[in-house]
């Protein structure tokens, strides 16, 4: 069988559903439950063929972190992967069952590890399923041959407050907010009750359903042409949203436009709107 070539950073329904045999395929499902719906989005007993579920909630975020979500170490995110049978040379499809939600996070983990063989199906699981494509229950505790993946990039990717404090002002730096715009101008409440309103001062609101139509993500033309918006040729773009899950959707976005130097403030309004130290903007 020949090699298994990615198309890109997404992929279509089609695309997988035409390669869904191929041996070195690894699909995994990084759904989390959506922390601004109410609606529960993990009901669905059906999966694609072969999926196995990548849990960002327990098994790929820093569990002694007292923030959701956080990067885990680049040791636990090797374990891990090996324990679902992810092999070095396998390529990875990643979906989740809200459309493009938290797949990007992933995609982003793996990315960011060194690992390039790694793309989000465009539309996720309802894109699957409105074309009718084959489904089957799903599975639980299933145990896989131990893979032999491996971490070949341990490159910094994330900032911290302290770090966001020193470059929110540098005007080669900007900082891009996914949250919806009620939220980053503080006149919508947190999900979480905890945290205050408003926006890191100099940040800019890209909020991520901005780069989505129908829970896909737009074509590449249509994301230059919102990027372009932004004054943001050759600066540091740092992506900051209520946890780190939904700005990985906007810095895929940008990363398809065409742009480079992309991090994650890790800890975002989560921990930003927690502290007591630091300038807020409304």
């Amino acid at each position: 069988m020949e090699t298994l070539q990615l198309p890109g950073l997404i992929v279509s329904v089609e695309w997988l559903h035409e390669h869904l045999d191929h041996p070195d395929l690894v699909i995994l499902d990084a759904s989390i439950k959506k922390v601004t719906s109410s609606k529960e989005s993990l009901t669905q007993d059906l999966q694609i063929p072969g999926t196995r579920f990548f849990d960002i909630k327990k098994s790929f975020s820093d569990q002694a972190s007292h923030l959701p979500n956080m990067l885990p170490s680049a040791e636990v995110f090797e374990k891990n992967c090996q324990e679902l049978g992810i092999n070095a040379n396998s390529k990875i499809i990643i979906y989740d069952t809200i459309g493009i939600y938290s797949s990007p996070r992933a995609w982003w983990m793996f990315s960011r590890m060194g690992h390039t063989n790694v793309a989000v199906l465009n539309g996720g699981f309802p894109e699957w399923n409105k074309n009718q494509l084959p489904t089957e229950n799903k599975t639980t505790n299933t145990v896989f041959n131990i893979g032999d993946f491996e971490i070949n990039d341990r490159s910094k990717c994330t900032v911290n407050a302290k770090e966001i404090l020193s470059e929110m002002n540098d005007p080669d730096t900007l900082i891009l907010d996914a949250r919806s715009s009620g939220r980053y101008l503080g006149i919508e409440p947190e999900p979480r009750s905890d945290l205050k309103g408003g926006h890191i001062p100099n940040s800019l609101n890209l909020p991520y359903t901005k780069v989505l139509e129908q829970e896909k993500m737009l074509p590449v033309e249509q994301l230059k042409n919102i990027f372009d918006g932004f004054d943001i040729a050759n600066k540091k773009l740092i992506f900051s949203c209520g946890s780190g899950i939904t700005a990985c959707i906007i810095l895929l976005a940008a990363q398809l436009a065409g742009y480079t130097n992309l991090w994650i403030y890790d800890g975002s309004w989560t921990e930003w709107g927690q502290l007591t130290d630091v300038p807020i903007e409304f």
